[in-house]
């Protein structure tokens, strides 16, 4: 972990809307993690297209959720991804 985290900065989910009004992100080489917290049952756009929206948290704070919408070949790949999975 060390290693891939060498040279970038870590920002929790909890903190990222105050960093992202505060700090050009980017600029830096950043990263987080998140919780699937909670899945949606996935969608269909109006087109056709299906997509997925996972509520992330790094639970720390459990009020402080990202929203993460996977399109596409992410949403092909990981729509069965389970929740509470890293």
């Amino acid at each position: 972990m060390d290693r891939k985290m060498a040279n970038r900065k870590l920002i929790r989910l909890s903190q990222l809307k105050t960093k992202l009004a505060t700090e050009n992100l980017e600029e830096v080489d950043w990263v987080t993690f998140g919780v699937i917290v909670k899945k949606v049952t996935p969608q269909s756009t109006s087109n056709g297209r299906t997509f997925s929206i996972w509520r992330l948290n790094d639970l720390r704070d459990l009020s402080q959720c990202v929203s993460l919408f996977l399109f596409g070949d992410v949403h092909k790949e990981h729509w069965k991804t389970d929740q509470g999975t890293v």
